[in-house]
C-alpha cells in the first residue's frame, strides 16, 4: 500500500493510526498541502484524487480516498483487531461519533474553508469546534468507557484523538470537556497513536518533530 498523506492532516492521522493498529505496513508519500501553492492540486495528484485533499490510499490495485472510506475498507479486508463493535447499537454510535467529527467539526476548519475566512479564521475554528464539542461531550457521557464507545478502540477513538489535536492548535479551551479529555489522554498512551503522531511524520518540519 501507499499512503499519501500530509503530516498535519487530520483526516490522514486516521488513516495513519487505522494501518497501525491493523499492523499494515505501507509505503508514505508526503502531499505538502502549504509548499509550492499546494502540491494536492497538482495534475498528478489530481488523477489519484479528484478532490485534491488528502488521504489517499493505493491499495489491492484501487485508490481510495476519503478517510472513513478507507478505514471502512481496512476494516473489511483486515478485520483484526476490530474497529466496529459486532453489537449493532454500538457500532451505530460509533459510526455516529465518527461522522459528527468526520461531518460535523472537522470539514469546517480545514485548510480550505480557513484559507477563505481571512483575519477570522482563528475566531471562525475556535466557534466551529467549540460547538461541536459541547454536543460530542454530550454524546460521550452516554457512549464512553474507557474509549469513545465502551472499552474498545474504535473508528470513533481514530476520529477524536486528531481533532483534539486541531482543538489545541486553534487554542480551544478544552476546561469544559472532561470526558472527550479523559479519552484522549488514553489514547495517546498506545503505541499506534504514537507512531502515527504529526510529530513523527516523515515530512514533519524538524522544529515541530517530537
Amino acid at each position: 500500500p501507499i499512503l499519501y498523506s500530509y503530516f498535519r492532516s487530520s483526516c490522514s492521522w486516521r488513516v495513519r493510526i487505522a494501518l497501525a493498529l491493523k499492523g499494515i505496513s505501507y509505503d508514505l508519500v508526503p502531499v505538502n498541502l502549504i509548499k509550492d501553492g499546494g502540491q494536492q492540486f497538482s495534475a498528478e495528484f489530481k488523477a489519484l484524487n479528484p478532490m485534491q485533499q488528502v488521504p489517499a490510499l493505493k491499495i489491492d490495485g484501487i485508490i481510495l480516498s476519503q478517510s472513513l472510506a478507507i478505514i471502512n475498507y481496512l476494516e473489511e479486508t483486515h478485520p483484526n483487531p476490530r474497529l466496529l463493535p459486532q453489537d449493532p447499537k454500538k457500532r451505530a454510535q460509533v459510526r455516529m461519533i465518527a461522522d459528527h467529527i468526520a461531518s460535523g467539526i472537522q470539514p469546517l476548519q480545514n485548510l480550505s474553508v480557513l484559507k477563505q475566512m481571512g483575519d477570522k479564521k482563528m475566531e471562525w475554528a475556535q466557534n466551529c469546534i467549540t460547538s461541536g464539542f459541547q454536543a460530542l461531550e454530550q454524546i460521550l457521557q452516554n457512549t464512553a468507557g474507557r474509549y469513545c464507545v465502551g472499552d474498545e478502540v474504535s473508528m470513533a477513538d481514530l476520529c477524536l484523538v486528531p481533532q483534539v489535536a486541531n482543538a489545541e492548535r486553534f487554542k480551544v479551551d478544552m476546561g469544559p470537556y472532561p470526558t472527550i479529555t479523559r479519552i484522549n489522554k488514553a489514547l495517546l498512551e498506545l503505541e499506534a497513536f504514537k507512531i502515527s503522531h504529526p510529530s513523527r511524520q516523515p515530512d514533519t518540519p524538524a522544529e515541530l518533530r517530537a
